[in-house]
């Protein structure tokens, strides 16, 4: 069933076996995992079922640099589906290194493995609709993908790894049908979370409280109660909720924002390749079921640990649009109507170099003199992304020259003082707005020149051409600075742990100290590696509805099922009430 909570009878308890709090991608994973267990689910969904500027508006809060960083509000969808409304489709796996513990990188290590991971990628390939789960080359697609380079076998580096794409599913809108018609799980809308209560002795969470803009009040009881509400959101949950546990749930050790990471992400480089064109291959090649599927360069685990680098992965990327000596006339296309682009794209498509009328000039020329590429790209759009179903991934335009750039995203260490915190201001529910000050290291800029620097000498030695820097990308550290913090890649602020001393949660996303609360969100992972977020946020969800489950099954096994808990009204509740009364 899914409803409002706008109109859920002021005051109530509505009580639940399990409480989820968010419906993007972890939230309705874990509804979708438990709709044939016979557990009552409760998913509380802050949002609508389309976006509202007043909903969004709730988002908004401080960053430190906003050079850095984009506004809080970019990128997350305060609705049914959360950011999925509005994600890519990139699905990756992390890699076995990145669960390591690294010597070379300070507090990596995950309290899993790999493999016990691993096992859920299937399934969470299934939920993203990313077809099979198949990440080498030569299996992906039948006879095998295309090379980037013909007869390019790096040393330092892998061609066979891929990345597959998602359609991209809209969590929200793919899978509410299910959910509407569970007789079990009941979903409500534009249901706020402000504050979690907790037990006297701090031990358990007994209820949700759950606000709407409206002026709505009611609580929801569980036994179980699951965080999913983003790594930015959850930070201000934990840290708000604060009458019993004074310094926040989970944050006993003042770990709770901390190792806030995103991604070392951007384009860099020249490189010219000196093979003919049909020996090239930058785009997309199809499995049997539609999906997309793209070769990456991906640094091997033997360079990282030689170097001492993290990892990464280098994509062959259109040469940078500013710059009109592409001679590509869709890629001027794109620069010239800039100003119409999304958010995210139109980043990248700043330049520091002044926009003379010579500028923009020759930008116009290259148009005209390839208006049959410009006009193919825009046909090739309309039909392949803007009506397709499933929709062609992202701009791949094939340069006039064999003149390319590198697209590349790099895992960023994780670091203390990189951090999430809670501002003066409230929101209109009265929750306090976030503070982030997100920070890079040394560390991050050495991965990115090392692996370019190793890219640099496969390229020279497997003589395909020159890969070089331009001229304003000589400092390397300006040119991580130029892009910041990459998009909607929020992880780490409640990190996995051997113990409280160490992680937020434990390697079964239990937060230390409070036994019925769940973390399922990227907030949760010790390290970033390389990958996307989305498809291992979606397996860890699958694994920790599965453990829940399990749990629920023990307890039912040694309590009276008859026994039910007699939940009161919450004095939040009556309070507020009497308040409004009044």
């Amino acid at each position: 069933m899914i409803s409002s909570a706008r109109s859920t009878v002021r005051g109530a308890a509505i009580e639940a076996d399990v409480c989820i709090i968010g419906g993007g991608a972890a939230g309705i994973s874990i509804a979708l995992e438990l709709l044939n267990t016979g557990l009552r689910v409760v998913l509380l969904e802050a949002g609508g079922t389309a976006e509202d500027n007043a909903d969004q508006a709730l988002y908004q809060g401080e960053v430190a640099d906003a050079s850095l960083h984009s506004p809080l509000d970019k990128y997350r969808q305060r609705r049914f589906g959360g950011s999925t409304t509005i994600w890519g489709g990139r699905c990756v796996p992390l890699d076995p290194i990145d669960f390591q513990a690294r010597d070379w990188i300070p507090n990596s290590g995950w309290p899993i493995s790999y493999h016990e991971v691993a096992q859920y990628y299937p399934r969470a390939n299934m939920i993203c609709e990313a077809g099979s789960c198949s990440y080498d080359a030569e299996e992906s697609v039948p006879g095998g993908m295309r090379p980037i380079v013909r007869d390019f076998d790096p040393a330092d580096f892998t061609t066979a790894s891929v990345e597959r794409f998602s359609c991209p599913t809209d969590f929200g809108r793919r899978y509410r049908q299910q959910l509407a018609s569970s007789a079990t799980t009941r979903v409500l809308l534009h249901a706020n979370c402000t504050r979690l209560i907790a037990s006297a002795d701090g031990a358990r969470i007994e209820m949700a409280e759950v606000r709407t803009l409206d002026g709505n009040c009611f609580g929801v009881s569980a036994t179980q109660f699951v965080l999913a509400t983003g790594a930015l959101e959850v930070v201000r949950l934990l840290l708000a909720s604060n009458d019993v546990h004074a310094a926040g749930v989970g944050n006993a050790h003042g770990l709770v924002g901390r190792y806030y990471m995103s991604h070392i992400a951007g384009t860099i480089g020249s490189l010219r390749i000196d093979r003919p064109a049909d020996h090239i291959w930058q785009g997309y090649d199809r499995a049997d079921d539609g999906v997309y599927c793209r070769r990456r360069i991906a640094l091997r685990d033997s360079a990282q640990r030689r170097d001492r680098i993290g990892n990464i992965v280098f994509r062959l990327h259109h040469p940078r649009i500013p710059n009109p000596r592409h001679r590509t006339g869709a890629l001027s296309a794109i620069f010239l109507a800039r100003r119409m682009i999304s958010y995210e794209y139109a980043k990248r498509l700043e330049t520091h170099e002044p926009l003379t009328a010579r500028l923009w000039l020759q930008h116009v020329a290259n148009v005209g003199t390839d208006a049959l590429g410009a006009s193919g790209f825009l046909w090739h759009w309309l039909r392949d992304r803007v009506l397709a179903e499933r929709k062609f991934p992202t701009v791949i335009i094939r340069p006039r020259t064999n003149l390319f750039s590198l697209d590349f995203n790099a895992e960023q260490v994780p670091n203390w003082y990189s951090h999430v915190r809670l501002a003066d201001r409230v929101d209109p529910l009265g929750m306090p707005r976030l503070r982030v000050d997100w920070r890079y290291a040394e560390a991050d800029v050495r991965t990115v020149t090392s692996a370019f620097q190793l890219l640099q000498r496969d390229v020279s030695t497997a003589g395909i051409g020159d890969l070089s820097l331009e001229p304003d990308e000589a400092d390397i550290e300006a040119v991580i600075r130029r892009d910041g913090a990459y998009g909607g890649h929020h992880i780490g602020t409640a990190r996995m742990g051997l113990d409280p001393t160490e992680g937020v949660v434990d390697g079964n996303c239990r937060v230390f100290g409070v036994n019925n609360l769940y973390i399922a969100s990227s907030a949760v992972f010790p390290t970033s590696g390389q990958a996307n977020p989305t498809l291992t946020i979606v397996a860890l969800a699958v694994r920790l509805a599965r453990h829940i489950h399990s749990e629920e099954q023990r307890a039912i096994s040694v309590i009276d099922p008859a026994c039910r808990m007699q939940t009161q009204l919450p004095v939040f509740l009556t309070e507020s009430m009497a308040e409004q009364q009044a």
